[in-house]
């Protein structure tokens, strides 16, 4: 048991007493999944602490893998494929737990525009629809803090010739959060069963280990 899986949820935000990624990434803290210990860690939802929490991970834990998970208003599981070297909220109605609204900010200005994710994404999309959970890959990780945490992530990995695999996932509200934005905002989203969404995570791992049996 010398092979470490970090899963990393955000802090709830928008006015949400839960979030969804970190209700799925704290259901496996320390078990184990294909000979990996996992160990789940909640990052603030603050602009100026993303980058320190995530890199005080990797020096603390040097995992073999990353799986960073997001709340997202989409219906399926979202495989982000790329994270950008840039955060705006311009236009954006939820801000950081911090009240901070970046614009047009770049947030390495030494690194490159944007990094591509580790994660095996095709072979975790096969697995992920082979057990009937809707799934996608996706090219478009947003300017939030999701993509935030991706690219410093990525960029921390790279810059310093890491041995292991990174990557982000978005998914989707949880049903009481769909039923919370139709009451106070007349809004309607898909959502998910946590447990659908537990299981998703866990395929994502084991097939990022080597194993989906």
């Amino acid at each position: 048991m010398d092979r470490l899986v970090v899963l990393t949820g955000f802090e709830p935000f928008a006015g949400f007493q839960v979030n969804p990624s970190w209700e799925a990434a704290k259901a496996f803290d320390g078990l184990e999944l294909n000979s990996h210990k996992v160990k789940s860690f909640q990052i603030p939802l603050r602009y100026r602490e993303i980058k320190q929490t995530i890199e005080q991970i990797v020096d603390s834990k040097k995992p073999a893998v990353i799986i960073s998970l997001g709340q997202s208003y989409r219906p399926v599981m979202s495989l982000e494929r790329v994270a950008l070297n840039f955060a705006d909220l311009t236009e954006a109605n939820t801000l950081y737990n911090c009240g901070c609204r970046p614009t047009d900010e770049i947030l390495e200005p030494n690194a490159p525009a944007a990094y591509f994710t580790t994660l095996p994404t095709r072979r975790i999309l096969s697995e992920l629809r082979k057990n009937a959970i809707p799934a996608e890959i996706s090219y478009d990780a947003g300017t939030f803090g999701c993509n935030q945490l991706f690219f410093h992530t990525m960029h921390k990995i790279r810059s310093e010739s890491l041995d292991m695999l990174a990557g982000f996932i978005h998914v989707p509200c949880l049903p009481s959060q769909a039923v919370q934005l139709q009451e106070t905002r007349r809004a309607k989203v898909p959502c998910m069963e946590l447990e659908r969404t537990i299981k998703a995570i866990e395929i994502a791992v084991k097939t990022a280990t080597g194993n989906t049996k």
